[in-house]
């Protein structure tokens, strides 16, 4: 299982300039963001302050991500990033070592 940061951006291009819609829209969007906190795979989330973006850590296998992903298509697009801890970049520095 690995951890990803994932860094999420909604699609304008696909927003309503109406306000209520658009805060219908980002109701929707929220409960999928707490359905997923619940379901333990995403362990943190947030929004830049004054942007339509944000990041989620996120925890799973490649398809576990990539679906919870595919959960908001078409309205936020997201870019992910496998990270890895501290305890595994030590391991790399050690066979680097010898």
């Amino acid at each position: 299982m690995g951890r990803y940061l994932a860094l999420w951006e909604i699609d304008s291009s696909r927003s309503s300039v109406d306000t209520k819609e658009m805060a219908d829209a980002m109701s929707l969007l929220a409960e999928l963001v707490k359905q997923n906190i619940k379901s333990g795979i995403t362990k943190d989330y947030g929004v830049f302050v004054g942007e339509t973006n944000g990041y989620s850590i996120m925890e799973g296998t490649e398809v576990e991500v990539a679906s919870v992903c595919a959960q908001y298509a078409p309205y936020v697009r997201f870019k992910i990033h496998a990270v890895a801890s501290l305890a595994q970049i030590s391991e790399v520095i050690k066979k680097m070592s010898g």
